[in-house]
């Protein structure tokens, strides 16, 4: 898979609950999009944001699955769940 192929957000620089504002806002969006596939860059730093993130995705009903890109930790891919999935 090439992530650089699905939308994206990059929060690099924010914190964590202004990252998980974004992201809530990103995946709204997506999901009215229809879009399947979407990437989250959080960095890899000291893992606040992934562990953020991870913590989100969790507990979002639209969220089918999501696992950290092997060949950058620093990205999540996320794939949402709709009525075909």
């Amino acid at each position: 898979m090439i992530l650089s192929s699905y939308p994206s957000i990059d929060l690099h620089g924010m914190d964590s609950s202004y990252a998980i504002f974004k992201v809530k806002e990103f995946i709204s969006d997506a999901y009215k999009l229809k879009y399947e596939y979407v990437v989250i860059i959080h960095g890899i730093g000291k893992g606040i944001l992934a562990k953020a993130v991870s913590d989100y995705l969790k507990k979002d009903k639209r969220v089918l699955e999501y696992k950290l890109d092997f060949m950058n930790p620093g990205c999540t891919l996320v794939r949402l769940k709709f009525d075909n999935s």
